[in-house]
């Protein structure tokens, strides 16, 4: 068991998001559903609770009801190697949701997800700080981040 475990607040859709987050990412699997039992306090046999793996990091959620919501303060940042995977994650999880600038997506339970490649860190952390600003500059242009932009706006003079 992980020690820190993100731990997420739903109005009644736990199940549903759970599916749909663990259809999108591979190495991804339902570790348990827990269920209510005759005394609540919600009504016995419905979802209370989920745990489950996305690309091996483990998550749980509740169905907790409408007294709270998600908040772009918390998200989730995911690294990607490849455009592919760029391209497929932003695709998949704004499905439903609102895209936003710089990677950033809100899927439709409103969960914040940041999707980006490992490639931008590295560029933005480049010694050359006229590099590093060139690349700050076209990702402020972005909504889904594009390498082949970033590359170009890296290389350029």
């Amino acid at each position: 068991m992980q020690k820190i475990t993100p731990f997420l607040w739903f109005d009644g859709k736990a199940e549903e998001a759970m599916n749909f987050y663990t259809s999108i990412f591979k190495n991804s699997k339902i570790v348990s559903i827990m269920r209510y039992g005759e005394e609540g306090p919600g009504q016995k046999g419905t979802v209370m609770g989920v745990t489950f793996q996305l690309d091996g990091q483990e998550f749980m959620a509740l169905n907790g009801g409408p007294q709270f919501t998600f908040s772009p303060a918390i998200s989730f940042f995911v690294n990607c190697e490849t455009q592919q995977e760029v391209d497929e994650l932003w695709e998949k999880l704004s499905e439903g949701g609102e895209k936003q600038q710089c990677g950033w997506l809100k899927d439709k339970y409103g969960v914040s997800w940041q999707i980006v490649p490992t490639v931008l860190g590295e560029m933005l952390n480049d010694p050359d700080s006229a590099k590093s600003q060139r690349v700050m500059k076209a990702m402020l242009q972005m909504d889904k981040i594009d390498i082949e932009d970033l590359k170009r706006a890296y290389e350029s003079k």
